[in-house]
């Protein structure tokens, strides 16, 4: 199968908080690929990447870079497609630089942007994307939806059975 979502780190060295949004996508059976480019040592890399992702059956691209984080915007400078940038923790302000950097796009090259090593929201936010239009991957997001709702439940059971005051259940209701 061809893959469907890109995964695009600025270095090699970020490749570890890439695992997390390629775990995400193994969970869910979509096909990925990831490359390394750096905007600022590899910019014609970054364009024909961008330029081409979508002729060859890309529909979103993942983003990660640290300081400047110029990467993501390069990438969507280059495509139409969905762009999600991740900002990498590194360097001396451990990634506020590049949350900010990540954040503030000028008009015209739009970039989602998730926190701080957020590579796994990321990925969610990839599928999210792809199950717009509904059918299996919609279901299988719902469901798994579902199971973090019921782990935060449980959490919260357990924490009951060790007598901490429970919060009254009119505080979970919409007001």
């Amino acid at each position: 199968m061809m893959p469907e979502i890109g995964i695009m780190v600025g270095s090699a060295s970020d490749l570890d908080i890439a695992a997390a949004s390629a775990g995400v996508l193994n969970e869910f059976g979509v096909e990925f690929e990831v490359g390394v480019a750096s905007a600022h040592r590899t910019p014609d890399d970054v364009k024909n990447y961008a330029a081409y992702a979508r002729s060859r059956g890309i529909k979103v691209i993942i983003a990660m870079a640290g300081l400047s984080a110029a990467l993501p915007g390069v990438m969507a400078a280059h495509t139409t497609l969905p762009v999600i940038g991740v900002p990498i923790a590194s360097g001396p302000l451990r990634g506020i630089d590049a949350l900010v950097s990540v954040a503030q796009m000028p008009p015209g090259a739009p970039v989602g942007s998730v926190g701080i090593d957020g590579a796994k929201n990321a990925a969610l936010l990839a599928l999210r994307i792809l199950a717009a239009s509904g059918g299996k991957l919609a279901d299988k997001l719902g469901a798994w939806t579902d199971k973090a709702e019921s782990g935060v439940r449980e959490s919260r059971e357990k924490i009951l059975e060790r007598g901490l005051p429970p919060v009254p259940d009119s505080a979970y209701k919409a007001r």
